[in-house]
C-alpha cells in the first residue's frame, strides 16, 4: 500500500493526519507543498481542490482530516 501526504508544517489539520498515521503504524510519503517542488500542483491534479491536507491512498483521494474514509481506506478498525 503507498501512501502520500500533501501538507504544510503551518496546517494543524495536516498535523492530525500525519499523527494519525504515525499512530496506526501507517508507513506514508510526506510531500510538504511548499518545500517540495511540484508538490502543490500534485496535490492540487489529484484533488480537485487546492486545500491541504490530501491524503493519497493507492490512488483514492481523501480530503482533509477525515478518519472514517482513512480507516476504510486502510483497513483499520
Amino acid at each position: 500500500m503507498k501512501v502520500i501526504t500533501y501538507t504544510a508544517e503551518w496546517c494543524p489539520w495536516c498535523h492530525k493526519v500525519k499523527d494519525f498515521l504515525k499512530a496506526n503504524k501507517v508507513e506514508f510519503e510526506d510531500r510538504d507543498i511548499e518545500k517540495v517542488g511540484g508538490a502543490a500542483e500534485e496535490s492540487v491534479e489529484k484533488s480537485g481542490q487546492a486545500g491541504i491536507p490530501v491524503t493519497d491512498i493507492d490512488g483514492d483521494i481523501v480530503i482533509g482530516y477525515d478518519v472514517p474514509t482513512l480507516k476504510k481506506l486502510l483497513k483499520l478498525k
